[in-house]
């Protein structure tokens, strides 16, 4: 099992953030800022550590956030400068108290988030500072520095995982796109993940902006940008858009038989379901498929609501028929509750279900 992310900050890390700090130059207590960070922490989750580090750097650091900030740029630099997780709570603290001061805040960021990230940190300063943050996140896409050029497509992503909601970019991503635009074809893989992101970030507000957009970066693209562009589609082909799904030559129904068998009909929490799904062919031409399956889980009140999961793309010959087979874990996840009844399971061929069946879940 992986080691949770809450154990990366503990008493070790608190002592080597003294030491960085304490070295970057006079007037640091250390002893305190380890007395306040480290108090009680191994009983913390993950944003309560975060959080209480932040507040001892608050303690500890200077008022004046200028100087402040400098510490932690001095506290930054070298190969065993503050790297990794003692960058979340500096990056917290930074969003909290660089505030009034934008720019000097942006400075340290950008140090910042290349040694960890700051694509949480940056996102007050979008919601105070629009016009400052998008000037210079237009210059951060030139960066030198991928992890810079990365943030000025990250941090700024709409419904980024963890971070802070930026309604007004899910009501209207237009600041964004020229910055997509500028950062599709970086050279670094890295920027390019970030940007489909972005863009499946878009398309679950906005389809038909993200439609255009692939339809007109399509037609002449390379391996990279269509890989992007494939990525960033994902969330339309899962929910079965009619539109996106014709842009990737999967927009012509299945025309066949399908049949699927699920097996056991009966299992409990934590067991695995199979699934075997049998296509058959009645097309004079062959036919490209994006097969995906729904599961409708039981919800509290009864009700059940579908989950989209990958399955798989083929191409189907005239007349042929294909057995496709996939097991499916219903063991427990953090950001899905189970219960009991009777769920579902629909297959979605180029956006339309075509068969499904029933199996009951058990406690």
């Amino acid at each position: 099992m992986a080691e949770p992310f809450k154990n990366f900050i503990d008493r070790a890390l608190v002592e080597r953030m003294a030491a960085r700090l304490a070295a970057a130059g006079p007037g640091f207590d250390a002893a305190a800022f380890v007395h306040q960070a480290s108090a009680g922490l191994e009983a913390l989750e993950l944003k309560a550590r975060t959080l209480q580090l932040c507040a001892a750097l608050e303690a500890t650091l200077p008022a004046d956030f200028a100087a402040a900030a400098d510490r932690l740029d001095a506290a930054m630099a070298g190969d065993d400068g503050l790297a990794s997780w003692a960058l979340w709570p500096v990056g917290e603290f930074v969003a909290r108290r660089g505030l009034a001061t934008p720019e000097r805040a942006l400075a340290t960021l950008r140090l910042l988030t290349q040694r960890f990230t700051a694509e949480f940190a940056i996102r007050p300063f979008i919601v105070e500072h629009p016009a400052l943050v998008y000037t210079t996140l237009s210059r951060w896409a030139e960066d030198p520095d991928e992890n810079v050029r990365r943030l000025a497509s990250e941090g700024t992503r709409p419904r980024l995982p963890w971070g802070q909601r930026l309604t007004a970019l899910v009501a209207d991503p237009a600041p964004n796109l020229p910055l997509l635009r500028r950062l599709q074809d970086d050279p670094s893989e890295f920027v390019r993940r970030s940007v489909a992101n972005h863009l499946n970030d878009i398309a679950k507000d906005h389809p038909a902006l993200v439609v255009d957009w692939v339809r007109e970066q399509l037609p002449g693209a390379g391996t990279e940008r269509l890989a992007l562009l494939r990525h960033a589609s994902r969330t339309l082909v899962k929910q079965g858009d009619a539109a996106m799904l014709a842009l990737w030559g999967h927009g012509s129904a299945f025309e066949g038989d399908a049949e699927l068998v699920l097996a056991p009909s009966r299992l409990a929490v934590g067991d695995t379901l199979s699934l075997s799904l049998t296509l058959a062919s009645r097309a004079a031409e062959p036919q490209r498929l994006v097969v995906d399956y729904r599961v409708h889980h039981v919800k509290a009140d009864g009700r059940r609501t579908a989950k989209v999961f990958k399955g798989w793309k083929l191409e189907l010959a005239p007349g042929a028929s294909v057995t496709l087979a996939r097991r499916h874990s219903m063991k427990p996840v953090t950001t899905r509750r189970y219960f009991a009844g009777a769920h579902r399971v629909d297959i979605q061929v180029n956006g339309s279900v075509v068969a499904g069946a029933e199996f009951e879940l058990a406690l």
